[in-house]
């Protein structure tokens, strides 16, 4: 596989969260708003950029039976380092609204998945790109659902109102999110089918 070909998967091919469906917790949970969307996709690819670095340079030294636990170790401190820098950094609202989500990111099967399928069997470019690409499809996906969830919802995109009046209560609430999703889901696929025919 090319080092394009291993960026790029993440974005169309084998997006996280409209093709996987993997990560769908936080995705249905902080897409309320766009920057709530793309706050949570940065720090998750900030997670799989470090922690699939360190994987692929730690994988042939790890004895299979402990693989797990030691990737999940390896996972949970770049969420901790994360986690401060955004407490540190981050807009407070931000902050307060990924609440609970961001230390969650350890138990994400986006990242553990990219580190036992990819990461622990390639090398440390190949897993960056990895890491790079499937973080930005996640980022991108979060923030296009939290985007038309915020626009249907309170008429605005990153808080800028963009249609008078409040919108439809229920794109802002749980359900919204499923039905949001559900859409951008069929959306996606569509295009891909006509991509291929194409």
């Amino acid at each position: 596989m090319s080092l394009l070909t291993d960026f790029t998967k993440g974005i169309w091919k084998e997006n996280p969260v409209l093709v996987l469906l993997l990560g769908t917790c936080p995705t249905l949970a902080v897409t309320s708003s766009a920057t709530n969307g793309l706050g949570m996709g940065l720090a998750t690819t900030g997670v799989l950029l470090g922690s699939n670095l360190v994987i692929s340079l730690i994988a042939g030294i790890v004895p299979k039976k402990v693989r797990i636990p030691v990737y999940i170790v390896v996972i949970a401190t770049f969420v901790t380092i994360v986690d401060l820098l955004m407490k540190a950094y981050a807009p407070p609202a931000l902050y307060t609204a990924l609440g609970i989500f961001i230390p969650l990111i350890v138990v994400n099967c986006i990242v553990l998945g990219r580190a036992e399928a990819f990461a622990s069997k390639n090398g440390v470019l190949d897993s960056a790109l990895d890491g790079l690409g499937i973080g930005l499809g996640f980022t991108l996906s979060l923030t296009l659902l939290g985007a038309v969830r915020e626009l249907l919802g309170a008429g605005a995109i990153f808080g800028h109102k963009l249609i008078a009046g409040d919108g439809m209560l229920v794109f802002i609430l749980a359900p919204g999110a499923f039905i949001a999703l559900a859409y951008l889901m069929t959306i996606f696929n569509k295009l891909t089918a006509k991509h291929k025919q194409g």
